[in-house]
């Protein structure tokens, strides 16, 4: 097997069990490895370390499978009891929905790999070296472990070519998924096409923060006998407004700069029977529509504000600020007194206390006064590794007017 040689002091990271050595961390590579190929990590001293997937076209040069290095990671029963595992701590959310995620990459010790369960059709995201060369053997246990209908692949993001793998996307086993897969969430339904739009087709880690939105509706239908009045940007297929309307909301707006997206928004509320009348599906830029919406002199008892990754890396962690403070202004300014703000970041590079600092400096801009009353991340099948703080890329905030 082939040696991987770390610099002096650069194992500290390792002995605390974080997956991920960076090609700085490297002294020596003995021998020359394959992209994905299973190599000993070896500190300074000599002491092995454990083994780990190399990746020669990557500044993040192995991804660890084991910090004991006794371990036979290249037999099948090692990712097949890692697959089991990770399929069985789901069970649960069966209870609930119809959709999770089965596999959160490092958490469950499977460097790169997301695999997501839309009603027994599989979607899967092969994100580094390592899981790509186990590609063909992970989908065979894959098949078996999950009682798979189908497998499909949308090895298409650009975490690819980061690795030095093209994309790939299309049918890897078993039957090919309908146009359509109806999931069901809490009491909504949604259709859900796996083939085109973000991530898998779903943001599947936002259940816990769909499930509040319902609450918050229900709660402010019974207080105040009547449904609020939402705005939720960035609505992508309609997530988030549908929530608000099982939850008794008498009027959602819906924002999005995707007419395909609106569409399946749309036929997603149809799907669900709510009255059309009380909603409005705004095909707009948002961050044009918030100004504009304030000019109008339009206020909202909800806004939510869930927008697409604004930083891909620490290199855009300044950009993404001043947008993240901006949406957030302008969507606190449309709030009357009482009324809630619902905000996101799903960028990894923007972590949990800067987009608080964010949030709270939009809140000095806009003159208010605010409660954070509940804060958010993503469900229980998207498990954050305590040594890995990498993996909490998704965090929200509550927010209350005052005033």
């Amino acid at each position: 097997m082939i040696d991987v040689i770390l610099k002096k002091g650069k194992e500290k990271s390792l002995l605390r069990r974080h997956p991920w050595i960076y090609d700085t961390a490297v002294q020596k590579t003995l021998g020359c490895a394959q992209p994905g190929e299973t190599v000993r990590v070896v500190s300074a001293d000599g002491r092995p370390l454990g083994l780990g997937a190399y990746s020669p076209s990557s500044t993040l040069r192995v991804r660890m499978w084991s910090f004991d290095a006794s371990v036979d990671v290249d037999d099948s029963l090692f990712l097949r009891r890692r697959i089991e595992a990770a399929i069985e701590a789901r069970e649960a959310l069966l209870s609930r929905t119809n959709a999770r995620r089965l596999i959160f990459g490092e958490a469950d010790g499977i460097p790169g790999l997301i695999v997501d369960d839309y009603d027994g059709w599989l979607v899967t995201q092969f994100q580094s070296a390592g899981a790509e060369r186990r590609r063909d053997e992970i989908v065979s246990i894959l098949m078996d472990a999950a009682q798979a209908k189908g497998i499909f692949d949308r090895s298409d993001a650009a975490t690819r070519s980061r690795e030095g793998l093209k994309p790939h996307v299309g049918v890897l086993a078993g039957k090919e998924a309908p146009q359509l897969i109806e999931v069901v969430e809490d009491g909504v339904r949604y259709g859900v096409d796996v083939r085109v739009g973000h991530k898998t087709g779903f943001y599947i880690d936002q259940r816990e923060s769909r499930l509040a939105a319902q609450r918050i509706a229900a709660d402010f239908l019974e207080r105040t006998g009547r449904g609020l009045r939402a705005l939720n940007c960035f609505c992508y297929t309609g997530g988030f407004s549908l929530a608000l309307m099982k939850g008794g909301a008498q009027e959602v707006v819906s924002v999005d700069s995707s007419a395909e997206a609106l569409a399946r928004a749309q036929a997603n509320a149809a799907l669900n029977g709510f009255d059309d009348a009380r909603m409005q599906w705004v095909e707009a830029d948002v961050f044009g529509c918030l100004r504009k919406m304030r000019e109008e002199g339009q206020t909202f008892d909800l806004v939510i504000l869930d927008p697409p990754k604004f930083a891909s890396s620490h290199y855009h962690v300044e950009r993404a600020a001043r947008a993240y403070k901006d949406i957030n202004l302008n969507g606190m300014r449309l709030l009357r007194t009482g009324g809630r703000l619902l905000t996101f970041s799903c960028s990894g590079a923007i972590d949990v206390d800067l987009f608080q600092k964010i949030v709270a400096g939009a809140v000095f801009d806009a003159g208010r006064t605010a409660w954070a009353v509940e804060r958010f991340g993503a469900g229980s099948d998207h498990p954050l590794l305590m040594t890995y703080p990498e993996g909490e890329y998704l965090k929200g905030l509550d927010l209350l007017m005052r005033d």
